[in-house]
């Protein structure tokens, strides 16, 4: 069995799909095991015959070689995990993706492709990445906050199913499937109909509510701007979308000085921000899926104030996570980072 610098648990996960893709990209160099503590749940699918990931069972073999241990499987199995690795006296460093150990007095949030350059070098072995909606506010607001003076700025956040993983998706498309050949609608990601839909709270039987999430999101966003020393904070709401994949954001930001499109877009433009002109087709999320950064459309001078303006942002919630985290990965392999 080949070993790995780098150990994905939650192996067969959405998130773990593209972080394979994102290393295989960025860090070919990195080598990569998928593992999981999942082996009943994996049986279950097999015996259903459906298309399942190979995933090895992360033990203490997979676990001496490695040196970075990403956990992007449920809240679950990031814990067990967590516990197993830090048995291990000096242990890998410990990247969560699920939050599940953002409450742990060890762990830092990080979001390398929106932080400043000092950040990368601060020690730690256990990493939270930060909401990928919050990393994508981070590094528009410090671009446009480099050249023009905000007083306040407003965001609508539209999320994907796929932030709720595997299940998220499946339940929008049986939704989809059952509600057009009027059949009962399956419940129990979103205990609401989500299809054809858009929700600005969960029903009161799902297992998280949006506003947990909602709230998440904006305490990742204040520390990425604090860190950044930037202010002021957004007014934010995050809205349920019935999209299976890539966030969406409608902002609006107020200036002390009215601004001019053209500024605003040479502000924004960089190899993180794709900015599209009038002339150019709005971005979408289905027209970045599996392209990195963000890209930003449609900025209009507010018709009503034109010391404001509006810009349509739209970026890979997933790409996002994942090249936050190889970024990450790489520089504690590097010895840049990490204990």
């Amino acid at each position: 069995m080949a070993l790995a610098n780098v150990a994905i648990v939650g192996g067969d996960t959405l998130l773990a799909r593209e972080l394979e893709t994102v290393f295989s990209e960025r860090a070919p160099e990195v080598a990569l095991l998928k593992t999981g503590f999942e082996q009943e749940e994996r049986n279950a699918r097999l015996a259903r015959d459906e298309e399942v990931e190979v995933v090895l069972a992360f033990d203490e073999a997979i676990l001496e070689a490695t040196r970075v241990v990403i956990l992007a499987g449920t809240g679950e199995t990031s814990r067990k995990a967590h516990r197993f690795v830090t048995r291990r006296r000096p242990h890998p460093a410990i990247i969560d993706l699920t939050y599940a150990l953002e409450e742990e007095a060890a762990a830092r949030l990080r979001a390398p492709l929106a932080e400043p350059a000092e950040t990368a070098g601060e020690p730690g072995d256990l990493f939270v990445i930060a909401h990928p909606a919050a990393v994508v506010l981070a590094a528009f607001f410090r671009r446009l906050a480099a050249r023009h003076a905000v007083r306040r700025w407003l965001v609508h956040v539209f999320e994907p199913a796929s932030e709720r993983g595997k299940v998220g998706v499946e339940e929008l498309q049986q939704q989809t499937v059952h509600l057009l050949s009027f059949r009962a609608l399956p419940k129990r990601v979103f205990d609401e109909q989500l299809s054809f839909n858009l929700l600005a709270r969960y029903g009161s039987d799902a297992p998280h509510s949006l506003q947990s999430i909602e709230a998440r999101l904006e305490r990742h966003l204040a520390t990425l701007l604090a860190r950044a020393n930037l202010i002021p904070m957004p007014s934010l709401r995050l809205i349920q979308a019935p999209v299976f994949h890539g966030h969406s954001f409608s902002v609006w930001v107020e200036f002390d000085q009215p601004p001019e499109v053209a500024a605003l877009a040479a502000s924004l433009a960089s190899d993180l921000i794709e900015v599209r002109s009038a002339e150019e087709e709005p971005p979408t999320n289905v027209g970045v899926a599996g392209q990195s950064g963000m890209t930003v459309g449609l900025i209009e001078i507010d018709r009503n104030d034109p010391r404001s303006a509006w810009f349509w942002i739209v970026a890979d919630n997933h790409r996002m996570t994942a090249e936050n985290t190889v970024r990450l990965a790489q520089t504690i392999l590097a010895g840049e980072g990490g204990r």
